[in-house]
């Protein structure tokens, strides 16, 4: 070969082998440029996770203090003393229920029936009235260890007790007359008994039937010392004087004309003591209780019998009307014109209508919340009353309208309902 070829071959040869090393060195670079690029790649999906993550983190922070500022205003466990906590509690309303079951006395109810041949204002018993026993359930409602309210919500009558039989005069004549000293006087009752001493729990001499003659020796309150059948204590109530004629008579002479004259009727105030009678005469009594408000006159045709409970309980009549136009409302009340209960007693506040005492007429209401105003709220216990017996005082807080609406009504203004009642019933004398 000639140079000239021999060259060309060398310089193909050159270029061959210089394509070689190119081509082997391109392989390196690409596999250069596809790690840069990955990793280029890598880092711009880390830098995406580190944004993302840390912003997750911040969200997270803040959800997690706002539930921990959450959980402190819940609890409040970082702010409570706990002496403080138990040191309020302790001073805070406790109200506890107590249910307690007693024997107590069953009033008996009084029947008054009229007698055509008595004088008019003559009240005569012609059977004594006695108390029965019943078992009483009452649930208590103490505030703080103290009782704030007593509701009776059951009774079992265990014995039966026997009605006062009383009779009133409706002749038409009127007595006042009085027994004096030296006067014969006859029973009424059918057991009219005779004490050593002028008191109800006092030894029993004997006891007589009706008519039994009597002479009066001297005269205690509302009792007789008395010789005849039998010497010793009666009660008045239990007898009658021998001849209504002289009576009469004597009546005519000291100018007396209407049952009750000449008492001294007590101004009314409201602190006033309502255990004396408010010296009404039975006239006033009807005058007083008559008005327009009354569209029934259940209260009218009931008048006399406000005096009567004066006349034998030492009660404050007008007192007593005054409740029943309170709590009646002039004898309008469902209770007053179906059972008869100018009072409402025995009703209970978680159902009044049910609870409510059942009375044959009204007559029987009226004498018989006397005797409980008397024996339970206007005396103190031990006190003598009516008949001889002896006060229970068991809701005694004083004689006044303050002091019965402590225990007997609920409504704190119930003293001021009747009180107002008993000045529109005075102002009409």
């Amino acid at each position: 070969m000639t140079k000239s070829k021999l060259k060309c071959r060398i310089m193909i040869g050159d270029s061959m082998k210089s394509k070689d090393k190119v081509k082997k060195h391109g392989v390196s670079i690409k596999n250069v440029i596809i790690f840069f690029t990955t990793l280029i790649v890598l880092l711009c999906i880390v830098a995406c996770y580190n944004y993302y993550l840390a912003r997750n983190e911040v969200l997270a922070k803040e959800s997690s203090s706002e539930v921990e500022s959450n959980n402190v205003v819940i609890s409040n466990a970082a702010k409570i003393d706990l002496d403080e906590l138990i040191s309020e509690n302790s001073q805070g309303t406790s109200t506890e229920e107590e249910y307690v079951t007693e024997e107590v006395d069953l009033e008996y109810i009084t029947k008054y029936n009229d007698n055509p041949e008595l004088p008019k204002g003559v009240i005569q018993v012609v059977q004594e009235g006695r108390e029965g026993k019943q078992e009483v359930t009452t649930k208590k409602t103490y505030e703080n260890g103290q009782v704030v309210s007593e509701e009776q919500v059951s009774s079992k009558v265990t014995k039966a007790s026997v009605n006062k039989i009383v009779e009133v005069g409706s002749g038409s004549r009127k007595s006042t007359y009085k027994v004096k000293v030296g006067d014969t006087v006859y029973t009424t009752s059918d057991r009219a008994e005779i004490r050593v001493e002028p008191n109800e729990e006092a030894q029993k001499v004997a006891t007589l039937g009706k008519d039994a003659k009597l002479t009066v020796l001297s005269i205690n309150e509302d009792w007789y010392q008395v010789s005849g059948e039998a010497r010793g204590y009666v009660k008045a109530e239990n007898t009658t004087y021998i001849s209504q004629e002289k009576s009469y008579e004597e009546e005519k002479q000291q100018g007396q004309t209407s049952v009750g004259a000449g008492k001294n009727i007590i101004k009314p105030s409201f602190g006033m003591a309502l255990n004396k009678p408010s010296g009404l005469s039975l006239e006033e009594f009807k005058k007083v209780l008559t008005d327009s408000k009354d569209k029934n006159k259940v209260i009218q045709n009931n008048a006399e019998y406000f005096y009567y409970i004066e006349e034998q309980y030492n009660i404050n009549g007008v007192f007593v009307a005054a409740v029943a136009i309170h709590e009646s409302n002039w004898g309008t009340s469902r209770i007053a014109q179906n059972k008869h209960n100018l009072f409402g007693y025995g009703a209970y506040d978680s159902s009044p209508y049910s609870g409510a005492y059942q009375f044959t007429d009204y007559s029987e209401s009226i004498d018989l919340i006397a005797r409980v105003f008397v024996k339970y709220y206007l005396n103190p216990k031990g006190t003598s009353i009516y008949g001889g017996e002896q006060a229970s005082g068991k809701y005694y807080n004083g004689p006044t309208l303050t002091g019965v609406n402590t225990k007997y009504a609920t409504d704190k203004n119930w003293a001021n309902a009747v009180y107002k009642q008993m000045e529109y019933l005075y102002n009409k004398l």
